[in-house]
């Protein structure tokens, strides 16, 4: 089928099929694609079919099956959610835009930067869409803080620290203890690839801004598992900013999802206030409260809508496509990869600028 076909069938409503049926597809997507007036599901996959049974039978939906290869040849489907472990993100996506399927990926979109740029360069070949799923630009505390970043009344930001820290994937994850998300082999990185990959991405959307440089201290204090679960980047920018990222599984008492960047006029503060989302502190002494709702958690009862699947369903039928692109998750995961690198090497790891990807 011709891409121009495709999109003239896909503008009136959209048949999806979703792939891997863990917690981020039972709590996040699957709910948000069920809220969309223009969204058919027809199948879901996972590789214990008792399980995409079960979502199948309890959400009204037509298919399962075990394999992501079975769902992407039954037809019928012209976009999908990569939901599955993060090892199979990039071989997944390609495999479906190959298809000529609009594809919704998580986080991290892949596990090395030749991965990213096969996703990348086949969305082009195809003439498909895809998008990474960095939900962070759509809390509205975000898209405040953005809003007065790009007023100027706070001036250049000069300094900031984020954290992204929770108790860890076992309390949030349906496998629990035996998630793949402590397998190396699955993950390939562990609460900095989870956690802090977001931070990344919002780092470079609201400073709209490189980072080039990148010193970490990843370590594991407390969980059995070979991969990380607390991470300390220290981060440059090619404007000269420098922050610290934090992404941490060993918060045990609370979740906290916050940022605050300090400016030539003043200090910026989303996150740190239950009530007020942002806060802004001027240097004159005069405050700004800006009430626009808590952060998204993972705490249960607190399963806002993300945004995420809104923003990609919309950006398909329209034809306009998505604020966050495949370079987007490229340039976040150049970051964890260099904070990764910057570990093992003992060192600064610098970031090479972006080139294209063709």
């Amino acid at each position: 089928m011709k891409s121009e076909e495709r999109n003239r069938i896909v503008k009136s409503q959209l048949k999806v099929g979703l792939i891997g049926c863990g917690a981020i597809l039972q709590r996040r997507h699957l709910p948000e694609y069920l809220a969309h007036k223009d969204v058919v599901i027809v199948a879901v996959c996972d590789p214990n079919l008792e399980r995409a049974q079960e979502v199948a039978r309890q959400f009204g939906i037509p298919n399962a099956y075990e394999t992501h290869l079975q769902l992407l040849q039954s037809g019928g489907i012209d976009a999908v959610s990569v939901c599955t472990p993060n090892h199979l993100h990039s071989s997944v996506s390609i495999e479906a835009m190959e298809l000529g399927l609009h594809v919704l990926v998580e986080k991290p979109m892949a596990t090395s930067l030749k991965e990213a740029e096969a996703m990348i360069r086949t969305a082009k070949e195809q003439n498909v869409f895809l998008m990474v799923g960095h939900n962070q630009r759509f809390m509205p505390a975000h898209s405040k803080a953005k809003d007065i970043l790009q007023s100027g009344k706070l001036g250049k930001v000069l300094s900031f620290s984020t954290t992204f820290a929770h108790s860890g994937p076992e309390h949030w994850s349906i496998d629990g203890k035996n998630s793949w998300f402590f397998n190396q082999e699955h993950a390939f990185s562990g609460a900095l690839g989870d956690l802090g990959i977001h931070k990344a991405d919002l780092i470079h959307w609201l400073l709209e801004d490189s980072i080039t440089e990148v010193t970490a201290f990843c370590s594991t204090l407390h969980k059995p598992t070979n991969v990380d679960d607390h991470s300390m980047i220290l981060l440059k920018t090619a404007n000269g900013t420098v922050g610290s990222l934090t992404a941490s599984w060993t918060n045990y008492a609370n979740e906290i999802n916050a940022t605050i960047l300090y400016c030539e006029k003043g200090t910026l503060k989303i996150g740190t206030d239950d009530r007020f989302g942002v806060i802004v502190e001027y240097s004159d002494g005069m405050r700004d409260y800006h009430e626009v709702g808590a952060l998204q958690t993972n705490k249960a009862g607190e399963q806002h809508n993300s945004g995420v699947i809104h923003h990609f369903v919309n950006g398909i039928l329209s034809g306009n496509g998505h604020e966050i692109t495949g370079v987007d998750g490229y340039r976040a995961l150049q970051t964890i990869l260099a904070g990764m690198e910057s570990q093992n090497l003992k060192k600064v790891v610098a970031i090479p600028e972006l080139a294209v990807i063709n």
